[in-house]
């Protein structure tokens, strides 16, 4: 990848650290922009940064970001190797006591944040982008996608050429009862990230 496209990586992610798009900049700590190697075949969105991403200014360094990492271990895919970003590049969240609990963004914060993504996919071109969750889904493919239905399958984005992989945000594994359940869901999840990884073996 030419030195060119790093710059304006780096001049992208300068931008997006002054973006007033949206109320969201108001209350979070920093801009978490997207991270990864500037010719990474494979890209990882998300929904938005959570607490530790907001405090670290990285993508996926909290629990849910030890997960994604455990799944693309099982998968085999080096997360050196991929280009990992969220869909809102703010914290969203409401405070309960001293907690600071994630709120999912509103349509409106989406499309506010949406050059970013575009932006990150147009310099990356990616040869396939995996939906890490409904909000990111929604935002890769212009409309509402329900996971279950969805997920595991190669599908055509209006509004990007890479073909998308719909699955689970690695959050959901943490929500499951008990370790059994947490187990499979980290081996589907695994499972819907080696669809995407064949697309770039």
């Amino acid at each position: 990848m030419s030195v060119r496209v790093e710059q304006t990586l780096d001049q992208l992610r300068e931008e997006a650290a002054r973006c007033t798009a949206c109320e969201l900049w108001r209350c979070a700590t920093q801009t978490v922009f997207g991270e990864g190697p500037p010719d990474a075949h494979l890209m990882l969105v998300g929904e938005q940064p959570g607490d530790q991403e907001d405090k670290q200014g990285h993508p996926f360094v909290g629990p849910a970001g030890r997960v994604l990492d455990q799944a693309l271990g099982l998968a085999e895919i080096d997360r050196s190797t991929v280009f990992a970003t969220n869909a809102v590049k703010h914290f969203k969240y409401r405070m309960r006591g001293k907690r600071r609990i994630h709120q999912r963004p509103t349509v409106g914060e989406l499309k506010a944040c949406r050059r970013w993504l575009e932006a990150e996919v147009e310099l990356i071109s990616p040869d396939v982008t995996v939906a890490l969750g409904a909000t990111a889904a929604h935002s890769l493919l212009g409309r509402a996608t329900p996971i279950g239905e969805s997920r595991g399958r190669l599908l055509e984005s209006p509004l990007f050429a890479a073909p998308v992989v719909v699955t689970v945000h690695p959050s959901s594994v943490l929500r499951q009862r008990d370790s059994e359940e947490r187990r499979r869901a980290l081996q589907e999840l695994a499972a819907d990230l080696r669809v995407a990884a064949a697309v770039v073996a």
